[in-house]
């Protein structure tokens, strides 16, 4: 399972999609669509993100490291732009 991070000032945010929408979409999809538009997120293995949430706000990534694409504008999947 993948998860998609991106920062949001200096906070560390993290989207777990559904198994649903993994497979419907695909992860690059769920990424442009649910990270805000102009930001750079990493999609990364569900292994990279730490299992103990106890310091989970002290979580951190190098914004040099988020090179896997950018949020997109809008929020619908491409196949159902302009759908009715």
């Amino acid at each position: 399972m993948q998860r998609v991070i991106y920062k949001m000032g200096d906070e560390l945010r993290v989207i777990v999609p559904s198994p649903e929408a993994m497979e419907k979409y695909g992860i690059e999809a769920i990424a442009k669509k649910d990270v805000p538009a102009g930001v750079p997120y990493k999609i990364v293995s569900v292994d990279d993100i730490p299992a103990d949430r106890t310091f989970r706000n002290a979580w951190d990534i190098d914004a040099a490291l988020l090179t896997d694409g950018v949020g997109a504008d809008g929020n619908s999947f491409p196949a159902e732009e302009g759908a009715s």
